[in-house]
């Protein structure tokens, strides 16, 4: 296997689903859409998915080498998408608590 495809695959294989949770994140709650609600929502997204990555990288490159092949991309799998989650739903929790304060 290529390389470069190979220290990537978890990201690759969870693309369309990290897809999915973002236009979710990005949709809901329709109201209040705000230039400023939008900017939070853009960088929480870049920071998910460049932690997603970091977390798959180091998943790979710190895997047990004698578990055998397939445990590289099952750390690597595991780590990113619950550095993703995790920071997906530190986001969903900053919005709803900034969203719920009362407008000055």
């Amino acid at each position: 296997m290529n390389p470069t495809v190979e220290l990537n695959l978890a990201l690759i294989l969870f693309l369309p689903w990290f897809s999915i949770l973002a236009v979710l994140f990005w949709l809901y709650p329709r109201q209040p859409r705000t230039p400023v609600r939008r900017a939070f929502d853009g960088i929480s997204l870049v920071l998910a998915t460049l932690l997603s990555g970091w977390g798959m990288h180091w998943g790979f490159l710190h895997a047990d080498p004698h578990a055998g092949a397939i445990w590289k991309q099952v750390l690597a799998t595991s780590v990113a998408y619950g550095l993703f989650l995790m920071a997906m739903l530190a986001a969903i929790a900053l919005r709803v608590w900034w969203l719920s304060r009362p407008a000055r």
